[in-house]
This record gives C-alpha cells, structure tokens and sequence, in this order.
C-alpha cells in the first residue's frame, strides 16, 4: 500500500466513522444532550471555577498556575486554529457539499474556519491534562477531566461540524501541549506552589 493509498483508506475511514456518530449512534436525548454541553456558557463556568479554586487556596501563589493554564489554552487555540488549520484548509462536513444530503447538522451555525485540527479538541484536551498533570498527585477526581474533554469533542462530531480525526489530531495537539507545560510547571514551580496535601 502506497501513501495514496493508505490516505484514501483513512479518509474512507474517516467519512465511516463520521456516518456513524452523526448519523446512526443517535437517540432524542443525545439529540439535545451534546449540543447543549458544547456551549461556551455550559463549559466555562467549570474553567472559571477552577481558576477561582487555585487562587482562593493559594493566594498569589495560585496565580501562576493561573498564568499557564492561560498560556496552555492560548497554545493550543493559537497553534490549532491559525497555524494548522489554515495550512490545511479541510472543509467541515456541515459545508460539504458531498455530504449535505447526509449530514444530520445540530449545532446552531456551522462554523466557516477548516476542519483540521478541531479547536475544541485541542483546547479541552490541552486544559484536561495541564490539570489532572498538576492536581492529579492532590486527588485522582480531576483527571474526570478527560472524560469531560471527550464529550465535548465527541459531540463536535455528533452535531456535523467536525470529523472524528479532526478530533483526533486535536486531541493529540491538546494532550502534548498540556502535558509539556504541565512538566515544566511541576518542576520549576510546583513545588513551591502544592505544599499543602490536603487540598484536592
């Protein structure tokens, strides 16, 4: 297999699997659970809690974290939407018009930007492991962020204006940048941040 075709072969896959999630892995309650989570006013109160949490708990101190948790979205929505997304130019399933007879679209409005790399993705998964990376040695809950990074990627694929590998290059991208600050945050200044074990 050449590298055509191994790249028609993943795009095959890639309509497959968007076929399935948008169109037959359906029920009434996702219908309107996954659009209602993947709003900016449903998910950024949790990330304004978080910010509050560690500046509350530790003072100046906590503004660091703060500092690259900020740094950490800024990354991956910077790197994701700017940077890949215009180099690669892949239209969203909710504006091609191969697929417009197929695609069940639930969200709102389909945004006009490329499809590759899934911002959302970046920056959820990005946020997810900075977090669980520096809090996670506190309490194992908040790696639950995870699971809160997939949803709302997932229901970018479920509502039509993302396909599942534009999910999944974003993930990647969220993943190592949130990872690589976290390492660097917990080496230089972590330890001068978490010196109460208790907290969780």
């Amino acid at each position: 297999m050449d590298n055509m075709d191994l790249l028609q072969h993943i795009i095959h896959l890639d309509f497959y699997l968007f076929k399935q999630v948008n169109g037959q892995w359906t029920n009434v309650f996702f219908d309107h659970f996954f659009p209602f989570i993947r709003q900016a006013l449903i998910w950024t109160p949790l990330y304004l809690f978080l910010l509050l949490y560690i500046t509350i708990n530790f003072r100046l101190k906590g503004w660091w974290w703060s500092f690259f948790f900020i740094i950490c979205v800024s990354a991956t929505d910077i790197i994701s939407s700017r940077l890949i997304k215009d180099s690669v130019g892949r239209i969203r399933p909710c504006m091609d018009p191969f697929l417009a007879q197929q695609v069940r679209f639930l969200a709102t409005y389909c945004p006009q930007g490329g499809s590759f790399t899934s911002s959302h993705a970046a920056n959820h998964f990005g946020m997810a492991a900075f977090v669980a990376c520096t809090l996670g040695h506190q309490s194992k809950y908040w790696r639950l962020m995870y699971v809160w990074a997939f949803a709302i990627s997932y229901a970018q694929v479920y509502v039509g204006v993302h396909f599942p590998f534009d999910i999944l290059g974003g993930a990647v991208l969220g993943l190592l940048i949130g990872t690589l600050l976290a390492r660097f945050f917990n080496q230089k200044i972590g330890p001068l941040l978490f010196t109460n074990p208790s907290l969780a």
